[in-house]
């Protein structure tokens, strides 16, 4: 009897650790989400066209607000998450981890926000298993940190109508990407989500790009109050005044902070 179950319980971890696709593994940069199976997985060169806002088809093409297009090595993984683990907090908790080893967010969207969750599934992603309410989606594009400057990484998280819930995440390393900046509604959910924006990259004299970015972030929601922090905290503060942003809605917090940071006020 005991042999049989020690062999019962070898075959059911094996069966286990069989579950993922043959050949499949994860991305180095990001951990896996715990009991998750591999259910797709492609790697090789790609082109492709990350939306920056939400999409949709016209005269039969997709459009977005703003996209970035790049090509290089793909690697493709898709995540299909147990019974009981919900995919809000594995995306959250991908998105969190990638914040923390520098990566930089260019793109945050969720539910209708994002558009229609079809065209999320074929046409920017390719994987038909990825459709589902429009309601029930969720998509964020980041730009990794130092040493991997130009490799973008995209993630993608929806609850089919079935009930089954995946999570989607690519990496695509590219040639050189030059310069990208977030959108506005990306920083103020970040600033809203997370109480704070850290932006180390900001470490000199205020830029007009950044400048004129933060402020129509700011801009999106009058009510919100912010705390700059770092060595031109008082530059930045003077230059988001002179770009319309009230005076009495920014305050300047002493902490010694590389680059720059704004915190949300109560």
């Amino acid at each position: 009897m005991r042999v049989t179950a020690f062999c019962c319980l070898v075959l059911a971890s094996r069966l286990l650790l069989a579950a993922d696709l043959p050949g499949s593994h994860d991305l180095e940069v990001l951990p896996r989400v715990p009991h998750a199976e591999i259910v797709e997985f492609r790697q090789g060169d790609a082109e492709r066209r990350y939306p920056l806002g939400g999409i949709q088809r016209i005269s039969g093409r997709l459009r977005a607000e703003r996209e970035v297009s790049a090509e290089g090595a793909l690697t493709a993984v898709t995540y299909q998450l147990p019974d009981g683990h919900a995919v809000a907090e594995a995306f959250a908790q991908a998105r969190e981890a990638l914040l923390g080893q520098g990566a930089e967010l260019l793109y945050w969207c969720e539910g209708r926000d994002c558009g229609a969750s079809s065209l999320w599934a074929n046409a920017v992603f390719g994987n038909a298993d990825l459709y589902g309410p429009d309601e029930r989606q969720a998509y964020a594009l980041l730009r990794l940190a130092a040493p991997r400057r130009d490799s973008l990484l995209a993630l993608y998280a929806i609850i089919r109508g079935n009930r089954r819930e995946y999570l989607h995440v690519e990496q695509l390393d590219a040639a050189a990407l030059g310069e990208l900046l977030p959108t506005p509604d990306t920083l103020l959910r970040q600033l809203r989500a997370d109480g704070q924006l850290l932006l180390p990259g900001l470490t000199g004299e205020p830029g007009a790009a950044w400048s004129e970015l933060l402020a129509r972030s700011l801009m999106l929601d009058s009510t919100l109050r912010v705390a700059l922090a770092g060595a031109q905290a008082p530059a930045w503060r003077a230059a988001l005044v002179e770009r319309g942003v009230r005076a009495a809605r920014l305050e300047l917090d002493e902490a010694a902070i590389a680059g720059l940071r704004l915190s949300r006020l109560p």
